[in-house]
């Protein structure tokens, strides 16, 4: 059988063994794959492995002997999973291998917006301390979170692991998500409109679906608190930049922790890159090298129950 790796570097840059994918058969690992070279590479192939190199239904009616594509990731919008499931390719991904990195990366952001952490390294660094007239001293506001209301965007595994978090520093926990269900676990449910208008902390963590496509606009943006802070590590597009931009610079909410953009690598025109109170780290939520490994550990097993006739994460 033969398989192919699109884009293995953001996966596995040299501290990870494929071993585990290559026992199934013929293996070709490439680094990054332009999209006029997916065909060249993965024409003969059976299965192809992708993060980001996306798979459009053009590109897949150019790949005749596709039966199985695992997505190196959670979210699989790289892939036209109508013209997939058209094509009889079967697509699965790996729910679940990141949920701790992400939690943690949640309040990794969202503590340097509260601490200012970096902010008071550097200023003791250059010597801030050592002539203060006082035994301590701090730059704006810190602010404390017990107490505070965290609102999730989306309820499922990494909603619920922040969740336990945000209680664990003794947080309001308030979450939106498409099922419907009664309050449990110190989670009240609401409509997404509540938890923007009613929270002190939001947390995105749904997919970029049709329906979230620049969920956070304007008027949910003007609806949030003066006061409050806006973390996401899902999607980029699940925001309108330039209206997250635009709120922030206008004050008219305190601060804005991102690992993700609509477009990645980012233009030097993206409008966040300069907005006030902005955090942006480059897409590392999921990047552990532990994660990594589970990433891969469980594409195998993807392909294992492909081969054997029960696939498992199928999404088209």
């Amino acid at each position: 059988m033969n398989l192919v790796v699109l884009d293995g570097y953001t996966t596995n840059p040299g501290d990870c063994s494929w071993d585990s994918v290559a026992k199934f058969g013929s293996l070709d690992v490439f680094e990054r794959s332009a999209v006029q070279e997916i065909q060249h590479r993965a024409v003969n192939a059976e299965v192809v492995l992708t993060n980001k190199t996306p798979l459009s239904a053009k590109i897949l009616a150019k790949l005749p002997n596709l039966k199985l594509i695992c997505v190196l990731a959670t979210g699989v919008n790289v892939v036209d999973l109508e013209a997939a499931q058209t094509r009889g390719i079967t697509v699965c991904n790996v729910p679940g291998y990141s949920t701790p990195n992400v939690a943690q990366a949640v309040f990794a952001l969202l503590l340097e917006l509260t601490n200012q952490t970096a902010l008071h390294a550097a200023e003791v660094r250059a010597g801030a301390w050592s002539s203060c007239p006082d035994f301590c001293f701090w730059r704006g506001e810190l602010v404390e979170l017990d107490g505070r209301t965290l609102g999730l965007i989306g309820y499922g595994a990494i909603g619920q692991a922040v969740a336990a978090v945000g209680r664990a520093l003794g947080m309001n926990v308030l979450a939106a998500r498409r099922k419907t269900s009664r309050s449990s676990e110190g989670v009240t449910y609401a409509d997404v409109d509540t938890v923007f208008r009613e929270s002190d902390v939001v947390s995105l963590h749904c997919p970029l679906t049709s329906e979230t496509q620049e969920l956070v606009n304007a008027k949910r943006l003007a609806a949030m608190k003066s006061t409050a802070y806006l973390i996401n590590t899902s999607r980029g597009g699940v925001i309108h930049e330039h209206d997250l931009a635009n709120a922030l610079n206008e004050g008219r909410i305190a601060g804005a922790g991102l690992d993700v953009l609509s477009v990645e690598p980012p233009p030097a025109s993206n409008p966040l890159l300069t907005a006030k109170n902005c955090l942006i780290t480059p897409h590392i939520a999921w990047a552990s090298r532990a994660a990594r490994q589970r990433l891969i550990a469980a594409t195998s097993e993807n392909i294992q129950g492909f081969l054997d006739g029960s696939p498992q994460n199928v999404v088209a």
